[in-house]
């Protein structure tokens, strides 16, 4: 009869629907790559973007001020390459994301001082 399904193609159906997805894979195609470079940046950003607030805030030891300085650097450095590869707007977000909060840190400890410190 036409417009039913049968048993193979409910069953592929079924199996397209349990199948669990990345959020960054929005396109459908793994990135193992990229996404991993993805949240690498984000944490990093975000560790850089904590330290800053610490060394903004209290008054810290040199190594404090050139591990936030180091990890600002590398979030932005890296962010910015895995920007140019990405692959999807969802990787775009929380690549940005991380640069920016990488960048802040950066900034906050190069007022300090930055490497010299």
């Amino acid at each position: 009869m036409a417009g039913t399904v049968d048993s193979g193609q409910r069953q592929n159906i079924q199996s397209q629907n349990t199948q669990r997805h990345n959020i960054l894979n929005s396109d459908g195609q793994p990135h193992p790559v990229q996404n991993a470079l993805t949240l690498f940046t984000l944490v990093i950003g975000l560790v850089s973007f904590a330290l800053g607030m610490i060394v903004r805030n209290a008054h810290t030891s040199a190594a404090v001020i050139v591990i936030t300085t180091a990890t600002g650097l590398v979030a932005c450095l890296v962010g910015l390459y895995v920007q140019m590869v990405s692959s999807t707007r969802e990787q775009r977000i929380l690549i940005v994301t991380g640069i920016i909060a990488g960048f802040v840190g950066l900034a906050i400890a190069l007022g300090q001082g930055g490497f010299t410190a």
